[in-house]
């Protein structure tokens, strides 16, 4: 526990503490956003697509080397 030596070491702290409520807050909401936009249905078939891309790539390399 710490010791405060006079008010102003309060009311920093309380300051240095508000912001770090602030700035935690500001954080979540950038990651609900994030969330938000990562479960949309355009970013499901991007990932889709992009997988289907390396498979087809995979199975048409596959088809050559035989």
């Amino acid at each position: 526990m710490k010791n405060y030596e006079s008010f102003t070491d309060i009311e920093s702290d309380l300051k240095r503490l508000n912001l770090e409520r602030k700035i935690a807050l500001e954080e979540m909401k950038l990651l609900k956003t994030e969330f938000k936009e990562d479960l949309k249905p355009s970013n499901w078939l991007s990932t889709l697509l992009n997988l289907a891309g390396k498979y087809g790539l995979y199975m048409i390399m596959k088809r050559f080397l035989k």
